[in-house]
């Protein structure tokens, strides 16, 4: 029964001792709070604001603490989780400067164009790494394992960032208080740079960490260590561990030995302070340690490393850029109008020969080097050319490290009397022949009085002799009597592109022109009448073989009659026999050729040929500032003779295109000829472009041959 009045008692449940326990409910005695029992806060239940003095804080039930520990790990939790939320942040931030990773690639390297001489060897890598890439596959498994071992040891374990290893380094730093030690790994470096600047800030690191792990994602171990050593930087201008081996070692990066392979990755740290060609000792130095780090990690047994040679004491003398650069750039400057813009790494096949190139530098330095000084000549050039116009030897100055203007291209120079042979060859057109006669004798043109170099006149003279003597008088009335623009016409049909001034002086070679085309004239004459192009690029190919270009068959024809061409020849070859050269000719090999200077001798030249091969040799001052006494019969002579002759050694006697082996004027020459005094060589003056004459016992047999 349930209790009568407002209050009921319910015994519900047990008590705590196991017994029954009362239950009350709250009574309400109509609306009397006040009163004992009614429902209000005691003061145990107030809250009591405890102060100092206040005495003791009133007695409350208390939860269980967790303890010294858990809440350190709590703190420590709560602690990581905001500094995951924050580096998470910074990467969000830093990520939305990069492109999306959707669209990121690793960039093109630009291409390599590698020039090769004609037997294969390379002549110079250009573009802007200045070497071609390497398949991993090709190199010695050692490269590799050089610049792991030094660069990032844990290279094939890390997932792009190597945690361990940039604690380690913080740690060295620390106590260090300097950087000693970077953290970076081998990877991050690669995304550095190919994605990203050189500058050392916090964006970059971020950016360079996230790019890593992109990396990593997308390519192999082996395919990112090959991306690393075919862009990072070596010094001295090599990008590439091609490059690099080829400029230091001479050599492709596909034989290099294990002492080389260290070097080069020792260099990556600092390579402008170490590349070999700068300091050798150092370079070897920093070796050292990279193969010490080999053996560390196995990569090379102690005997290896003690056996290794560094071979960084030629580096300086191999990176020094060679005379054929000469050559390449002129091949850089064509190539785009045969092949257009280069989108890939390619290989061009030129003509130059490089036993021919070295026989050319060989020349400078015996037969020019020594006389420079006292003959105040600073420059030289010197281009060598197959009849056919092939291009073998170009050397475009002294010493390409010195000076990179290319003389034999670029430089448009006063030819002299090498320009008379073109006036010789109008007027044989024109119906004369080698036998024609006319008069050597003073001449006024409008005031101008070209003069002989001895004032000396010979009278009534054959085509021959006046060329042999290069008599200014006699080229001066040819040029008047065929006309300037028909012997500026035949100098065009042979070659020459340089603007002519068809003038008076125009047979004295007052118009200026290249030693190139000048070379490519004359290799008209010695290849029996054809049209030359002078030409060093035979076929450009990809790096994978595909042929992008290819030298089509020579196509101008016939542009000088050859019954001209012999007669040109047999008058040509009275220069080297008794004219103004006699100590240049070739023994056993027909030669042909002229001598040039020109007016206060700030130019001189000797330009010739033989059936085999045609060379133009070119001395002077880039300001032309006179030289002292140096003629066209002299120094120029000297080194076409000394490089001609090292040229033909060995080579079976071709003779020129029309003329007989055996001339009668040359061998009455030398039959009379007194052997224990031959004459000296004739001079010319180019101040008032005058040349000497033939002795006394020439004219006569000069005149017995060819009347007076």
């Amino acid at each position: 029964m349930p209790a009568s009045g407002p209050v009921r008692e319910i015994r519900d449940g047990m008590g705590r001792a196991g017994g029954p326990r009362e239950r009350r409910e709250p009574r309400f005695d109509d609306g009397d709070f006040g009163s004992e029992g009614g429902l209000r806060l005691s003061a145990e239940d107030r809250p009591v604001k405890r102060g100092r003095g206040k005495g003791p804080a009133p007695k409350r039930s208390r939860r269980r603490g967790r303890g010294f520990f858990g809440t350190l790990f709590y703190w420590s939790f709560v602690m990581g989780l905001w500094a995951l939320l924050a580096l998470g942040g910074v990467v969000a931030y830093f990520a939305m400067k990069l492109p999306p990773i959707d669209q990121l690639s690793v960039p093109k390297r630009p291409p390599n164009i590698a020039i090769l001489a004609s037997d294969g060897t390379l002549i110079a890598n250009r573009g802007e790494t200045g070497g071609s890439t390497v398949p991993i596959a090709e190199l010695p498994p050692y490269v590799g394992k050089a610049f792991v071992a030094i660069e990032d040891r844990r290279f094939y374990q890390h997932f792009g960032i190597d945690l361990a290893g940039l604690a380690r380094a913080v740690v060295k730093n620390v106590a260090a208080r300097r950087a000693e030690q970077g953290g970076s790994t081998l990877t991050q470096q690669l995304a550095k740079n190919i994605f990203l600047t050189q500058e050392r800030t916090l964006s970059r690191k971020a950016q360079e960490a996230l790019l890593a792990l992109w990396l990593e994602r997308n390519y192999t171990k082996d395919q990112i260590l090959e991306l690393y050593m075919n862009r990072v930087y070596f010094g001295a201008g090599a990008y590439g561990i091609e490059a690099a081996s080829q400029k230091f070692f001479g050599k492709s990066a596909r034989a290099v030995t294990l002492g080389e392979a260290a070097v080069l990755a020792g260099l990556v740290q600092s390579p402008s302070r170490l590349a070999p060609n700068k300091n050798p000792e150092g370079a070897a130095d920093r070796a050292a340690i990279v193969m010490a780090k080999m053996v560390e990690a196995g990569y090379a047994t102690p005997e290896q490393a003690k056996s290794s040679k560094f071979n960084t004491a030629d580096a300086r003398k191999r990176a020094k850029p060679g005379q054929g650069n000469y050559a390449a750039d002129w091949i850089m400057d064509i190539l785009d109008d045969h092949i257009g813009a280069v989108e890939t790494d390619i290989v061009v096949r030129t003509t130059i020969d490089p036993k021919v190139q070295a026989m050319g530098e060989r020349a400078f330095a015996t037969a020019f080097e020594p006389k420079r000084g006292k003959l105040n000549v600073e420059q030289a050039a010197l281009v060598a050319m197959a009849p056919d116009g092939a291009v073998r030897a170009l050397l475009g100055g002294r010493d390409y490290a010195e000076s990179q203007f290319n003389r034999a291209i670029a430089a448009k120079r006063q030819p002299g009397s090498s320009f008379k042979p073109f006036v010789y060859l109008a007027a044989l057109e024109k119906g004369m022949t080698p036998e024609t006669v006319r008069e050597d004798a003073p001449i006024n043109i409008r005031g101008w009085k070209p003069e002989n170099y001895t004032q000396e006149y010979f009278g009534q003279v054959s085509l021959t002799q006046a060329l042999a003597m290069s008599l200014n008088t006699i080229a001066v009335k040819l040029n008047v009597e065929v006309g300037p623009r028909q012997v500026v016409r035949t100098a065009q049909r042979l070659g020459i592109n340089s603007a002519l001034k068809a003038n008076e002086s125009l047979a004295l070679g007052t118009s200026e022109v290249t030693p190139l085309e000048i070379t490519g004239a004359y290799a008209v004459l010695a290849n029996g009448g054809t049209g030359v192009v002078p030409h060093a690029i035979l076929e450009v190919k990809t790096t994978a073989g595909q042929v992008i270009y290819r030298r089509p068959p020579p196509a101008l024809g016939q542009v000088v009659d050859p019954g001209h061409i012999a007669m040109m020849n047999r008058m040509m070859r009275e220069t080297l026999v008794s004219g103004t050269a006699r100590k240049s000719d070739i023994p056993g090999h027909p030669a042909a050729g002229k001598t040039g200077t020109t007016q206060d001798h700030r130019d001189a030249w000797f330009v010739g040929y033989t059936g085999q091969l045609v060379a133009a040799v070119w001395v002077g001052n880039d300001d032309s500032q006179p030289m002292k006494k140096v003629t066209g019969s002299g120094l120029p002579a000297e080194i076409w003779a000394e490089f001609m002759r090292q040229a033909h050694r060995g080579l079976p006697s071709h003779p020129l295109p029309g003329a007989r082996d055996t001339d009668p004027l040359g061998s009455l020459l030398q039959a009379n000829a007194t052997p224990a005094a031959p004459p000296a060589p004739v001079q010319e003056n180019p101040g008032a472009w005058q040349n000497q004459g033939p002795t006394a016992k020439e004219r006569s047999l000069l005149s017995r041959l060819f009347g007076p």
